[in-house]
């Protein structure tokens, strides 16, 4: 995990996010955005629109310098909040982060960058965030919604009253300030500054209530199509039950019936037809097992495996392909019918994502490591993106216009078997996927089991 962490190109794009904002101040100064000259006409000439000005530069200036240091505080806390399956970081990071991202400002700025009563303010709005979304919404709406209260709060320094309170202590705020006063227009840029805090702030929860109710709303929808379909297939599993059941009746009576003619019998041509119609049924009879009891296994080789596998799936067309590395001798205790399904539907996802493409690869593979065997499914598609691959393993959770089970059953059927099941995607290369079966359930005299 940790690996993946470091090796995530995103991560890496907030971690530089927050190490602009905390350089900003360096190369976006005063100066630099042309307040300077605002705050000199302000003095020699002043007035109201100058004032006014003034005011809205300096919230803006401070919007921006904010902006990449907050984002990337809190773009990185969501992702690693979900990448280690810590929700706790995702309100613990940003809390952390941004008063350090001040602190080192600080500590090379000759300027005094205030860690006020905004900073506070927008503290407490990213913890209100996960906590009304619980974790729904998404980054990018996050963002948006972030960027409004950011602007926003930075008003709240305009507002004189709220000095005493922390809010506008900085040098430039002060100024700006005791200009309004010596103006007499106090009140007057107290009057808008809140109403511009007001209409940001109002548009963001407005907002914010509408995204994470939409988000709601499509969980559940996935939730009811989920129900549907497992209730759907619920019902036609009972009637598969039922009658692969009765299938028990007849292999019981021609069993019995092949049992006779062997003791009847002393032609050794019909012994031997005899002698094969019986390991049929029985081949037969555990099937029907399999699919009865999930936790039937049976000891199977690997060729015998990968051949069933091939004759309920796979056809003739070049797109399948195999790189069969283990030998085939070697046998693996598993579930024939379940672990078969399971392979089914990698494939069956291997081969929408190569749909189209004019070099298409479906790989099926076999391989040792140590005393593991492991058996994958490989192609050349377009790949998952580093924030899809926690998401693929959730039910409901698919980029194709149905609900996605596939990859949750293909997980359960690995657990019955006490396996692992891991990816490996880049995005523009294509996807592996690998069942890791344990040492427990190979079985080769070849293979070191020590």
């Amino acid at each position: 995990m940790f690996k993946e962490v470091i090796h995530s190109k995103s991560i890496w794009l907030q971690v530089a996010l927050i190490l602009i904002g905390a350089t900003m101040p360096l190369w976006l100064t005063v100066e630099r955005s042309g307040l300077a000259s605002v705050l000199e006409d302000l003095d020699e000439t002043p007035s109201g629109s100058t004032l006014m000005l003034a005011a809205f530069g300096l919230v803006l200036l401070n919007t921006i310098r904010a902006l990449p240091h907050y984002l990337g505080a809190l773009l990185l806390g969501d992702e690693l909040g979900d990448k280690l399956q810590r929700p706790w970081l995702k309100v613990v990071i940003p809390l952390l982060i941004i008063p350090l991202v001040y602190a080192v400002i600080n500590g090379y700025n000759s300027i005094n960058y205030y860690f006020g009563g905004p900073a506070l303010f927008l503290l407490v709005s990213i913890s209100i965030l996960h906590f009304l979304g619980k974790g729904r919404l998404r980054p990018l709406f996050k963002s948006i919604l972030f960027i409004q209260l950011l602007f926003g709060a930075q008003w709240l320094d305009m507002v004189l009253f709220l000095t005493a309170f922390g809010f506008g202590g900085g040098e430039i705020s002060l100024q700006v300030k005791a200009a309004a006063e010596a103006l007499g227009f106090g009140t007057t840029l107290n009057f808008y500054s809140l109403v511009f805090f007001l209409v940001f702030v109002t548009n963001a929860t407005v907002l914010g209530i509408y995204l994470i109710v939409s988000e709601q709303r499509t969980k559940m929808r996935q939730d009811l199509d989920i129900a549907r379909l497992d209730m759907v297939e619920s019902r036609s599993g009972r009637e598969a039950l039922h009658l692969v059941h009765d299938l028990k009746t007849p292999l019981s009576l021609m069993e019995g019936l092949n049992s006779l003619i062997q003791m009847k019998t002393k032609d050794e041509d019909i012994r031997q037809y005899t002698q094969k119609i019986s390991a049929s049924i029985q081949s037969t009879s555990d099937m029907v097992s399999e699919i009865l009891y999930h936790e039937k296994k049976n000891w199977c080789s690997l060729k015998t495996f990968i051949e069933y596998v091939r004759a309920n799936k796979l056809s003739d067309e070049p797109i399948y392909q195999f790189e069969l590395e283990a030998k085939e001798t070697i046998e693996i205790y598993i579930n024939k019918i379940r672990m078969t399904r399971a392979l089914v539907n990698l494939i069956d996802n291997a081969s929408d994502a190569v749909a189209g493409k004019q070099d298409a690869k479906v790989i099926i593979a076999t391989k040792v490591s140590g005393s593991n065997v492991q058996i994958g499914v490989k192609d050349n598609g377009h790949g998952i993106s580093q924030a899809n691959i926690n998401k693929i393993w959730n039910a409901g959770y698919s980029t194709k216009s149905h609900p996605g089970v596939g990859l949750t059953f293909v997980k359960n059927v690995v657990q019955e078997h006490g396996a692992d099941l891991s990816i490996e995607s880049q995005q523009g290369e294509g996807t592996a996927f690998w069942i890791h079966l344990p040492k427990e359930r190979v079985r080769d005299e070849n293979i070191d089991h020590g």
